[in-house]
């Protein structure tokens, strides 16, 4: 379940109509559907596409989607770090970026600029995000390395990062807090920022 980690007032949102209604403001898009019994732990990406062919369909027909695919990665995926070192800089895409969780965890940091604190949504199964073009963000991968995401797009070529020259990622580190931190055992595994 999506977690929402504000560092610089130490608050955290867990609820999900909660979530929804703090995401609003900035144009972030949350959801959370049903992923029990939907697939198999190893369906193919057909099947991952088939099992949420309307929800897709939904979203390409409400925001003008042409295309979804799938993405799986994990700690043995050729050239992951090259990957990862591509989104975990601030940087803004010039359509919106629509991710929905199949299997693993992540984390968007977003800055809000002159909205509001950094923030991070620590996504899992089952999350829908969609971080509006133009908005300023970066991502990492929790630590066991490993997502598998449908994402949807209008044209591949508008997922492109560019990047900040003053990145404000440079002050938050890159971890997550998982929820056994946020219930007060320090040693649970991270997942989500905390500012340097």
């Amino acid at each position: 379940m999506a977690r929402v980690h504000i560092p610089d007032e130490n608050r955290h949102i867990v609820d999900v109509q909660e979530i929804v209604d703090f995401l609003k403001p900035f144009g972030i898009e949350f959801e959370n559907w049903d992923v029990e019994g939907r697939i198999g732990s190893e369906a193919t990406n057909e099947e991952i596409l088939e099992a949420y062919a309307p929800e897709i369909e939904r979203l390409k027909s409400t925001h003008g989607f042409v295309t979804a695919d799938v993405i799986n990665v994990n700690p043995d995926t050729p050239g992951l770090d090259e990957m990862l070192a591509k989104f975990d800089k601030e940087h803004l895409h010039t359509e919106d970026e629509v991710r929905f969780t199949v299997r693993g965890s992540g984390v968007f940091h977003i800055n809000p600029e002159d909205k509001g604190p950094v923030f991070s949504i620590t996504v899992e199964s089952g999350d829908l995000i969609s971080v509006p073009k133009g908005t300023h963000h970066w991502f990492n991968l929790c630590g066991d390395k490993t997502i598998r995401c449908i994402r949807l797009f209008e044209d591949m070529s508008g997922w492109t990062p560019h990047y900040m020259d003053e990145a404000t990622h440079e002050g938050y580190a890159p971890v997550c807090m998982g929820p056994s931190y946020l219930e007060g055992d320090q040693g649970g595994e991270f997942e989500s920022p905390v500012k340097l």
